[in-house]
C-alpha cells in the first residue's frame, strides 16, 4: 500500500510584480491558511517518507508555511496529469508516504484519475489518496481511495 497526498497551494495574488506566473506569490488570507493547513497535519499525525514541491513561489511558500522541508521539482510547475502520474511513478519503491505540493488543474486531474471521480481541489486544500500498489510505477487510473480531504474553510 501507497500514500500519495496532494496539498495544492494556498491562495494566491492575481498577478506578480514581475508579470511572471512562476513568482506569484500567497496573498494574506494564502499566508493564514498554509500554517493552519501545516498544523493540522501535525495534530492528525500525519508524517511523508518524501515530500515533493513545485518550486514556483507559491507552492514554496505554502509548503514552508505548512511547516514541510521539500525536495523541489520543476517538473510540477504547469505539469499535465500525465507528467504528474510519471513524477509519481518514479518514485523509489522503499517511500511508502509522498506528498506533493503544486498547482490545479494538474492536481485535481491526478485526483480524479486516481479516484475514478471528479475532485475539485480549492487553493490551500489536501487530498491523501491511499494506492493498493506495491510499486509507484503501478499507480494509474482509478484505483486510489480517498483517505482523507481537508480544506481550509473547514478548520475555522
Amino acid at each position: 500500500m501507497k500514500s500519495l497526498t496532494l496539498f495544492r497551494h494556498a491562495k494566491t495574488e492575481r498577478d506578480s510584480t514581475s508579470g511572471r506566473d512562476f513568482d506569484r506569490r500567497l496573498n494574506e488570507r494564502g499566508e493564514r491558511d498554509a500554517p493552519r493547513i501545516g498544523e493540522e497535519i501535525r495534530n492528525l499525525g500525519l508524517s511523508y517518507d518524501l515530500v515533493l514541491s513545485s518550486p514556483a513561489a507559491r507552492a514554496a511558500e505554502t509548503a514552508q508555511l505548512a511547516g514541510l522541508s521539500p525536495r523541489y521539482d520543476q517538473r510540477i510547475y504547469d505539469a499535465s496529469t500525465g507528467e504528474l502520474l510519471s513524477i509519481v511513478q518514479e518514485i523509489d519503491n522503499e517511500v511508502g508516504k509522498v506528498m506533493m505540493v503544486g498547482h490545479n488543474p494538474g492536481f485535481e486531474r491526478l485526483a480524479s484519475k486516481l479516484l475514478g471521480h471528479a475532485v475539485e481541489m480549492p487553493t490551500g486544500s489536501l487530498v491523501e489518496i491511499e494506492l493498493p500498489i506495491d510499486n509507484w510505477d503501478e499507480a494509474g487510473g482509478s484505483v486510489g481511495r480517498l483517505a482523507r480531504f481537508l480544506r481550509p474553510k473547514e478548520l475555522d
